[in-house]
């Protein structure tokens, strides 16, 4: 199914049916943003900036770089970066600048007083870790390690730092924030020299472990070698390695070939076989159309002989007769090329036997040498698969061992080269101007968030939808015609059953007339007489549907009966405000006859009611009873409409849908998912119901899905009631 080009109009009308979500959404979010921005600190601050150059000096590649090549490490920067945030970086600063000492008088308003609430909160988060610390060290377990006053400071200093690369260069900005320039810069510089000497600290120590580690992998390395070579030299003269390698490719070779000549002479046995076996059950004239036999020189010389002899003895026949000399001899003749003719066959059937076992002997023998050959060579195969392993454990060890010492080498030769190198390219200093609290931005930032969120949930919430809304979609998804919207109508306006008696000119009664006049064109030979109502579930509005619809086929002139084909909850009686003690039910189970059906109020139009609710409705429906009073009633009314229980709950929907001409779903629009819709429409294309199109119920005006919101200014003047507005109920 080809989809249907989306426009701007549909993105239109989903933000309209949705525009209380992107209201609420948008004016939540403006709220807050407000809230944030007026309440927040609105004192100035000061941001001290510090630009460093950072490089990373590989030896390496330095021979590359001079050739005008340059390797790109993304991931160098960014490991710099977290090394300035680290924790010991910022224990550095806070050591360099005293903080623990001065913290109060830098950091804190000389107003406060000295329990000020950030003193407080410090304390009070410093003795609940405390308290955890003293809990964790209880008992057997390491004594737990108390959070000071320094790393409280340096996790705050952390929190605050800023780095930022300046884009296509090696130029980093590293920025703090704070209510005093000076102290702002100072922090600055610190977090400079800080990170400069813990990449210096960095490099010592990792060298020295660096070097000491491989030499001690190295050692091991060697004595793993030394093993691995021993136990490759004892393998190579046990198992004389030096033949295993000359014979290694002559084995599969040899295995080749007996299995071609195994196969070639097991099918030359085969085909002796069956010729000496049918050979042994003929006779010597019999043998003789066997193609082995008679192609043998031999017996062709001998018969072709006899043709002669016979010719000759058919020539001499005309001129004499058979005690003549002349026939006497010719007819000795042809004797003797008989029984010639039998001892040569005989010969040949001996050696077509002794040819049979001579093949069978030698597919024996093949067979024999075959699993030689192989077994011979699965040995040196596995002696050889154990010698490549050894050897590739000390061509592995040795490429380790030297690779060890070869780092160890560099690794001595460059422990005074840093690997990073950093240069001050401007200090920071104390700033002059203040930082921008950017309010106007961040209420710009607050409606366009409230804006585009509101609508992204909308669009959300609509995708989440997934109940027949549209015409088109509903007609696009299952190829089917949709052959009516029914509009809804306020309660307070009146029941929905009697609004083509009440209101036959209103936007609802034309409804029902258009669905009449859909369902009269489906058939362009005959209009369809047996019509049956079903939908998915229930108070989807299929007996609403169906009442309406018989009664604008009355109204037309028709005559038409109703049928509440739903025997397990029936509700036609009380649309049409009929009771009967007798209906469908009764008749079917044999308790009564055809004379089940009654008037109604309406001109034209007589119904049968379900009846008493039977045990077993399905196997009455499924009665040829119902098939015989359905034939009846078609002889008697032009139009049969049939209200039936909805399709997923029960199978009574795919039972009545045999019986009828054409079967018409009614949704529920807003209700009824389209994934119910799509199983209930597949379960009656299996059983062949004919279903002629759809019908959405309960249609809101407003819901631009449907474009026909127009008619209620059209009939506006025709509506019953005070209410402009109609509901369908089901």
């Amino acid at each position: 199914m080809e989809e249907r080009e989306i426009h701007l109009r549909d993105y239109w009308r989903v933000i309209q049916k949705r525009r209380l979500t992107v209201l609420t959404f948008f004016i939540l979010t403006l709220t807050l943003t407000v809230i944030g921005v007026f309440t927040s600190n609105l004192e100035p601050t000061w941001q001290a900036t510090s630009r460093l150059l950072i490089e990373k000096n590989d030896s390496s590649s330095s021979i590359i770089e001079s050739q005008g090549y340059v390797r790109w490490d993304p991931q160098f920067l960014e490991t710099q970066f977290q090394i300035i945030r680290s924790k010991p970086v910022a224990v550095k600063v806070v050591e360099n600048l005293d903080l623990a000492t001065r913290y109060g008088s830098w950091f804190l308003d000389p107003d406060e007083e000295k329990g000020s609430i950030w003193e407080d909160s410090i304390a009070w988060v410093r003795d609940m870790l405390d308290s955890f610390s003293a809990t964790e060290g209880q008992g057997d377990g390491p004594v737990g390690v108390a959070i000071t006053d320094v790393d409280i400071i340096a996790n705050a200093l952390i929190e605050e730092l800023k780095i930022k690369p300046t884009k296509d260069s090696k130029i980093v900005n590293i920025s703090y924030e704070f209510d005093n320039p000076v102290i702002a810069s100072m922090v600055v510089n610190a977090f400079t020299r800080a990170y400069m000497d813990e990449l210096l600290e960095m490099r010592m120590k990792a060298t020295g472990y660096t070097v000491e580690w491989m030499s001690k992998k190295a050692e091991e390395q060697r004595k793993q070698l030394e093993t691995a070579e021993k136990s490759l030299n004892a393998y190579m003269r046990q198992q004389d390695i030096v033949a295993i390698e000359n014979n290694i490719n002559i084995g599969p070779q040899r295995v080749n070939e007996l299995s071609a000549k195994m196969t070639v002479e097991e099918t030359r046995k085969e085909e002796l076989r069956a010729i000496s076996e049918r050979l042994r059950t003929v006779t010597n004239e019999q043998a003789l159309a066997v193609p082995a036999v008679s192609d043998d020189e031999a017996i062709q010389d001998i018969r072709r002989d006899l043709v002669k002899a016979e010719q000759t003895i058919l020539e001499y026949s005309k001129k004499y007769g058979r005690k003549h000399p002349v026939m006497i001899r010719s007819t000795n003749e042809l004797d003797l090329l008989q029984g010639k003719l039998t001892t040569e066959t005989q010969r040949v059937i001996q050696s077509i036997q002794n040819n049979y076992e001579m093949a069978r002997e030698n597919v024996k023998n093949l067979k024999s040498q075959l699993l030689a050959a192989k077994s011979e060579a699965i040995t040196l195969s596995e002696k050889y698969v154990q010698y490549k392993i050894l050897k590739r454990d000390v061509e592995t060890y040795r490429h380790l061992y030297n690779a060890l010492i070869a780092k160890i080498k560099e690794q001595t030769l460059s422990e005074e080269v840093q690997t990073v190198s950093v240069w001050t390219v401007e200090a920071a200093v104390p700033p002059v101007e203040p930082v921008d609290t950017h309010r106007a931005r961040n209420l710009l930032l607050g409606v366009l968030l409230g804006l585009f969120g509101g609508v992204g949930l909308a669009f959300f919430v609509e995708y989440l939808d997934n109940t027949v809304k549209s015409v088109e979609e509903a007609e696009e998804r299952f190829g089917l015609p949709v052959l009516s919207v029914i509009s809804q109508m306020d309660a307070k306006e009146g029941r929905i059953e009697d609004v083509l008696k009440v209101a036959p000119l209103s936007s609802v009664s034309e409804s029902y007339k258009s669905l009449r006049v859909a369902l009269m064109l489906t058939s362009r030979d005959t209009p369809p007489r047996r019509i049956l109502f079903t939908s998915m579930a229930p108070a989807d509005g299929k007996s609403t549907t169906a009442v309406n619809l018989a009664t604008a086929l009355a109204n037309s002139g028709k005559k038409v009966l109703i049928i509440d084909g739903d025997l397990r909850k029936p509700n036609l009686g009380n649309l049409l405000g009929l009771t009967s003690e007798v209906g469908l039910s009764t008749y079917l189970s044999g308790n009564s006859d055809d004379s089940v059906v009654i008037n109604t109020d309406v001109e034209n139009l007589h119904a049968a009611l379900a009846g008493p609710v039977p045990p077993l409705p399905s196997e009455l429906l499924s009665s040829e009873r119902l098939k015989t009073f359905l034939d009846a009633m078609s002889e008697i009314y032009d139009m049969v409409v049939i209200d039936s229980p909805p399709v997923m709950p029960v199978s009574d929907s795919l039972i009545l849908s045999q019986l009828v001409d054409t079967t018409v779903v009614v949704v529920r629009a807003g209700k009824t998912s389209y994934d119910m819709l799509d199983r209930g429409l597949k379960a009656m294309e299996h059983v062949g119901a004919d279903v002629k199109g759809l019908v959405i119920n309960g249609a809101g005006k407003k819901n631009g899905g449907y474009y026909y919101y127009g008619y209620g200014a059209y009939y506006g003047g025709y509506a019953y009631g005070d209410s402009e507005r109609q509901k369908a109920c089901g």
